[in-house]
């Protein structure tokens, strides 16, 4: 089984290979080197998610070949099928825009037109097939048995899945209902168990354990609860990777192993209410200041969707140093703010004394999903932050930007991982869901259209995995790796909306109702496209500008 499935999806993704392998060095000719991409924004949006895709089939593909039928018997078939559904959709892609790929009629005929991979397509692609797959996703219950090459990294999945299970899951949806803030005892315990300083290098006082190890603990904390569990962790570890790239040694030693411990909860402010995906605009701003005999500088103005600002010990802001608009991302620095927690929706700071007279005030905005930590809105009138805070000192000064860019790329990453736990864990409702209910006289997990529906869900989850943990060993070996972990992003955020939103539809009427967790995986799935660079501009701006530059 092995074999034969992987080669029946090699010759499929060497054809992928070629067409979008060509499809880059035109569009890299159009735009000048990804210079102009704004000039051809919609082919440039289409030829960054075919190479996504292609990139996710190449890692489905790679993991079938390493762990084959003992490892996952599911894995040589969904990697045949990913690979051909890919290969279907670029097809039409390609034949419907000829003109904007710059091929010729017989470069299609020549690749994914040849009559050898039409055959190939329909028989990856097959329903039978499709819906053969889903029958034994159905009869085990959805769960993720994936196959992992390191005994750290199964016993990691085992130890977090067993903890999400009995202490997230339970109490995850009256935080949902209900819009509560996550309760101190799971940070504590989640703190007891090094969830916040996995890839905190033991120097600092964490784990050291690598992305990988980081990966596989938000995805199954995600399952039981994107906001209560699942993104508690990402928070620290964007600015872990600040602190790392930039910071000076006596804030990494002051910060680090305080943030490993769950000391610290931390809360990451950047967008601004009139600034989102374009950072560079921030207008908030950051002016030197001396008071109570203190060096620092005072900040003023607004800030929006600042998740967990409410509870958070510290703010990781961005903020400009630089007055003239003029300088762009040069004039940005990050600061860490320190303040009181606040369990409610709305609180504010003042302060006295030797740190002058500012005030920090915070209000939440109500969201459809994604509850149990609070997105807030900010405004910051004076407040004073100690010069020992700017991160990097005075040689931290115009590098905010650039560091936070490192933390993000960090965020995208584990978004790939939530989006990968959030999707599983509907698979895993779904699949329970359909087994049990009843209609016409037998479960629906009978009919063929289920079957279908829940082979293509796992075909998508598996691609969607498979390309996140691709990224975490990558950015393991090289933290520049940013390409592979916007794409991990974007990818498993697209999945994660599909297969929720299939579960839902699965559920029937039912699926609407908010007693229902498959209702809560579709509200949380909807912010994973938006947060660490909204889709369309991490297409544009991260995805399309690093393959047209190459």
């Amino acid at each position: 089984m092995k074999d034969r499935s992987t080669a029946e999806a090699a010759p499929l993704i060497s054809a992928l290979e070629r067409v979008v392998d060509a499809a880059l060095d035109h569009a890299r000719k159009e735009t000048d080197g990804g210079k102009t991409i704004d000039e051809h924004q919609v082919h440039c949006e289409r030829v960054s998610y075919l190479a996504t895709e292609l990139r996710a089939a190449r890692a489905l593909a790679a993991y079938a070949a390493a762990c084959g039928e003992e490892g996952d018997p599911l894995a040589g078939e969904a990697a045949t099928i990913f690979a051909a559904n890919v290969a279907a959709r670029c097809r039409a892609q390609v034949a419907t825009h000829l003109a904007a790929f710059g091929f010729q009629e017989a470069f299609l005929d020549d690749t994914l037109d040849a009559p050898d991979l039409r055959g190939r397509i329909r028989a990856g692609a097959g329903e039978e097939r499709v819906r053969a797959l889903g029958r034994r996703v159905i009869a085990a219950g959805g769960v993720n048995h994936s196959w992992l090459a390191g005994e750290m990294e199964r016993l990691s999945r085992e130890s977090v899945r067993s903890f999400a299970r009995t202490e997230v899951e339970p109490i995850a949806q009256r935080i949902h209902q209900r819009d509560e803030l996550v309760p101190e005892e799971l940070i504590r315990k989640m703190a007891e168990l090094g969830y916040f300083g996995m890839s905190v290098p033991e120097e600092y006082g964490g784990g050291g354990m690598g992305n990988l190890v980081m990966i596989l603990t938000t995805e199954e904390l995600s399952a039981a609860s994107l906001a209560a569990a699942g993104s508690l962790i990402t928070r620290p570890e964007i600015l872990t990777k600040a602190l790392l790239h930039g910071g000076t040694d006596e804030q990494k030693h002051a910060w680090l192993p305080r943030v490993a411990r769950g000391e610290l909860m931390v809360a990451i402010s950047v967008t601004e209410p009139d600034t989102g995906s374009d950072v560079a605009s921030v207008k908030c701003r950051a002016e030197p200041a001396e008071i109570g005999g203190r060096s620092g500088y005072v900040v003023n103005g607004a800030k929006a969707w600042c998740t967990f600002a409410g509870r958070a010990n510290v703010i990781a802001l961005l903020a400009r140093t630089d007055p003239n608009p003029a300088s762009g991302a040069r004039g940005l620095s990050l600061f860490i703010v320190e303040k009181e927690t606040f369990p409610g929706h709305e609180f504010e700071v003042r302060q006295t004394g030797g740190q002058g007279s500012g005030v920090l005030h915070g209000k939440a905005d109500h969201t459809p999903g994604y509850r149990g930590m609070h997105s807030f809105t900010l405004g910051f009138d004076n407040f004073f932050v100690p010069a020992e805070n700017l991160v990097g000192a005075e040689r931290g000064r115009g590098r905010g930007f650039y560091l936070q860019m490192a933390g993000f790329a960090a965020g995208r990453l584990q978004t790939g991982g939530r989006a990968t736990g959030v999707a599983q864990a509907a698979l895993e409702k779904t699949a329970a869901y359909v087994a049990e209910r009843k209609q016409f006289g037998q479960p629906i997990g009978d009919f063929q259209l289920t079957q279908w529906k829940l082979g293509q869900m796992a075909v998508d989850i598996a691609a969607a995995r498979q390309l996140t943990y691709a990224a975490a060993r990558t950015m393991d070996e090289s933290e520049s790796a940013t390409l592979e972990a916007a794409m991990a992003k974007l990818f498993a955020s697209d999945v994660a909306q599909r297969v929720t939103q299939e579960g839902q539809l699965l559920h029937g009427g039912w699926g609407f109702a908010e007693e229902f967790a498959i209702c809560r995986y579709v509200v949380d799935s909807l912010v994973l496209p938006i947060f660490e660079g909204v889709k369309p501009i991490l297409e544009l701006k991260v995805i399309a500008r690093s393959l047209l530059s190459e």
